[in-house]
């Protein structure tokens, strides 16, 4: 039987040319998991989207980061959730995100 555990799936929504302390937001990001020992992060790059101001953001063929959409995914037991909250919540970067019980594991 593989070894399963109990947690959560945060996933944060912004756009690819946000900036925070110099760095690209999800940069930052996956530097604060990374030093709070969260075990992974990972971003995936929207080619589409629209948020909370309904202005639709789409890549071109041209087009570099731009403000296309991108989602920062981490997976948390409970007391990673805790400090990862922490740390954002001190940060006020009012980001969107959803959150939602997960069960993974390793075979």
């Amino acid at each position: 039987m593989a070894d399963r555990q109990q947690g959560i799936c945060f996933k944060f929504y912004l756009p690819a040319n946000r900036r925070h302390h110099g760095l690209l937001l999800y940069e930052w990001l996956l530097e604060q998991a990374r030093k709070l020992g969260l075990r992974g992060g990972t971003v995936f790059h929207g080619i589409a989207g629209f948020g909370r101001h309904h202005i639709l953001h789409e890549t071109h063929f041209f087009e570099l980061a731009g403000d296309t959409p991108v989602e920062v995914m981490f997976v948390v037991n409970e007391a990673e959730e805790a400090r990862l909250m922490q740390l954002l919540q001190a940060e006020k970067l009012g980001l969107f995100y959803v959150r939602m019980p997960v069960e993974w594991g390793t075979l």
